[in-house]
């Protein structure tokens, strides 16, 4: 097959990234892959890095103001298509679902296209109506993101569940003592550290956890710390954490190229989205290292977790649940290591990569005549 990836991120991507190299990563070998994103982007730089990938530096300007660039973007893309007879074409946003929507008109021979949902947001109204017309196919990345596609224009393109992978041996659990070194520039033996490498945005429900620990009773509190990596909080939750005590026991790690030292050194993860969360890559890679997680009620958060075996779940921004669950897991340290050795046996079970990429990579065959079949389309880099 060839197949081509379009992301229409301009700079680190967040989870889109993360989702499409790992298809470009795993797919490559058996199909020629293409990769198109803003010269700007993450993705492009990584993409261009690798083997027999072609990246293209593709831009995807949105809005009215943007007319212009738009038609010169068209442009580019409809040449790029009509040059290289894709087979596939897999979408992830609303701006290069669009742009490729345009391009493919007039090609003489029109890919499919496939759409990847990759938040909450809803899919419905006019374009989203006039683009599931031309989709062939709608993943979801977990069944709380197909039963939305269920109810939109998207119910039309056959979609499926195919949940995110993580490289498990990227994510795997680090010796005790590598992790203790990690904990010991944090808190103290004797604290709780919890962490989160999901990021600081506003809807990752991060604050929520801090004003549910600022109710707990002072002896309890002080037991507790936080750590998060992401962009630093603005001035408005700094002085709110200030303004609850919070400000010795709440760290930022600060924006990582690697996330790994910063999971190994807490002893439970969280993800407590109440906005935009699908299935959390950050709550899989977590769990991956052998940390059990805490998560809210949220999207497809809950489908990572099972209850008092390997985490914990929480009724969306409910603070006062979060900290009865903070407070029972002071109580209950002696069970974290056996959660985590269960949530590392679920990752190895079913988060790896190639449980995701074999079944993106059924998804697109069963979409063409039988003569694309794995390894029956031209080899890699031709």
């Amino acid at each position: 097959m060839k197949v081509l990836l379009t992301n229409f991120h301009e700079g680190d991507g967040g989870g889109h990234t993360t989702y499409l190299m790992a298809l470009a990563r795993g797919l490559n070998a058996r199909h020629e892959i293409h990769v198109a994103a803003p010269a700007t982007s993450r993705l492009h730089r990584e993409a261009a890095a690798l083997d027999s990938v072609h990246a293209l530096a593709q831009p995807f300007p949105n809005g009215l103001s943007k007319f212009l660039a738009s038609l010169r973007a068209r442009r580019q893309l409809h040449d790029y298509l009509r040059r290289h007879a894709f087979d596939i074409v897999h979408v992830n946003g609303s701006a290069d679902h669009r742009l490729v929507l345009s391009a493919c008109r007039g090609l003489a021979r029109r890919p499919k296209i496939v759409f990847t949902k990759h938040n909450s947001k809803p899919a419905t109204g006019f374009t989203h109506r006039l683009r599931a017309k031309r989709t062939d196919l709608a993943i979801a990345v977990s069944d709380a993101t197909l039963r939305e596609l269920q109810a939109t224009p998207y119910a039309a393109c056959a979609p499926r569940t195919i949940r995110n992978g993580v490289d498990i041996r990227h994510y795997a659990p680090w010796p005790a003592d590598e992790a203790r070194i990690e904990r010991d520039r944090w808190c103290g033996p004797d604290d709780l550290l919890l962490g989160s490498n999901a990021g600081t945005a506003a809807h990752k429900g991060w604050m929520d956890l801090v004003e549910a620990l600022a109710t707990l009773p002072p002896e309890r509190r002080a037991r507790v710390h936080v750590l998060l990596c992401g962009k630093p909080p603005t001035a408005e939750q700094t002085a709110r954490i200030a303004a609850l005590g919070l400000d010795v026991q709440v760290h930022f790690a600060g924006l990582l190229s690697d996330v790994r030292p910063m999971i190994a050194a807490i002893d439970v993860g969280f993800v407590l989205s109440y906005a935009v969360e699908t299935i959390s890559f950050a709550c899989r890679e977590m769990m991956a290292m052998g940390k059990p997680v805490l998560v809210s009620d949220y999207a497809g958060l809950p489908e990572n977790i099972e209850a008092g075996v390997d985490g914990w779940i929480v009724p969306v921004r409910d603070r006062d649940a979060i900290a009865r669950a903070v407070s029972a897991l002071l109580d209950g340290r002696d069970r974290l290591h056996a959660m985590g050795v269960a949530a590392r046996t679920k990752a190895e079970r079913a988060f790896g990569l190639e449980h995701f990429v074999d079944a993106t990579e059924a998804a697109y065959v069963a979409l063409l005549p039988s003569a694309a079949a794995p390894g029956s389309g031209s080899p890699p880099g031709r």
